[in-house]
């Protein structure tokens, strides 16, 4: 659900916002309300809504100084209420980056057209939000890092290390782990245990992290075609490689693209497909 909050000196007008629209059906709530922007500011600090709709001229503190103040504080939309007679507003308006204008008196379904864009834009943002730490720092992600096992201090095992290695050289390819285990020439079972003992992982498992964390190299390139990548890191299907990539990341493979295109550009328009 989108929180919302309305900022409004004048009680009937800030009273029928409230209660004569549906906002559940535009998955919004009324987180709050306040009569001036001193009130306002202080709800927004407590609330942190996602949305604040506020008049212009009100007792105290008036909306944009309120917008202004809370903009360092939090990051959220804005939709100021104004009429013709407060157009100077605007460019301070434009550097808040206030989302769109409404003139009272309120025409409810333009309202209504203006709140389900600005939703939209919000739910965007979220999304897209979910994936900006792990794509900036993309190694962290919750894959297995071999290089650090390999550089670490833990107690070292010559089969693990060789698996890793034959991982490393040939996980592009199909592979088991019957095939690593006769190239060391011991049993596959007590190289299933070898490897589970010193990295917490199945050979499966193991293998299939690899490739998830090789393929994330190559999105981030933005060179080639997500169907493409799952081919180069060893998926012969795309369908069990959007899979596998959703298990380890929380997101298919395009979702992440999206979300690089949006932090790298700043496009949340930008649309990528196979």
């Amino acid at each position: 659900m989108i929180k919302v909050l309305i900022v409004e000196d004048e009680n009937l007008i800030r009273k029928g916002l409230i209660n004569t629209i549906d906002w559940l059906s535009m998955n919004c709530i009324i987180a709050g309300e306040a009569s001036n922007g001193k009130e306002g500011l202080k709800s927004i600090i407590e609330i942190k809504p996602d949305l604040v709709i506020t008049d212009i001229k009100m007792p105290i503190k008036n909306g944009m100084d309120m917008l202004e103040e809370a903009n360092g504080i939090y990051d959220f939309e804005k939709i100021i209420l104004t009429s013709y007679g407060e157009f100077p507003y605007a460019k301070k308006a434009i550097d808040l980056k206030v989302f769109d204008y409404v003139l009272k008196p309120i025409d409810e379904d333009k309202f209504k057209e203006i709140i389900l864009i600005v939703v939209n834009k919000i739910h965007e943002k979220k999304i897209y939000n979910e994936f900006k730490n792990c794509i900036k720092d993309y190694k962290n992600i919750d894959v297995l890092n071999l290089e650090y096992y390999l550089k670490s201090n833990k107690k070292r095992s010559h089969y693990t290390e060789a698996a890793i290695a034959y991982v490393k050289d040939n996980y592009s390819k199909k592979i088991t782990i019957e095939d690593v285990s006769e190239k060391l020439a011991v049993s596959a079972s007590y190289l299933s245990r070898n490897l589970k003992e010193h990295t917490n992982q199945t050979f499966h498992d193991f293998l299939n992290r690899y490739r998830v964390q090789k393929s994330i190299e190559l999105l981030m390139t933005g060179e080639y075609r997500v169907y493409e990548i799952s081919s180069f890191v060893g998926f012969t299907d795309y369908k069990h490689y959007s899979t596998v990539f959703k298990k380890y990341i929380k997101a298919s493979p395009l979702e992440f693209v999206k979300a690089n295109l949006y932090i790298k550009d700043g496009n949340e328009n930008e649309e990528e497909s196979k």
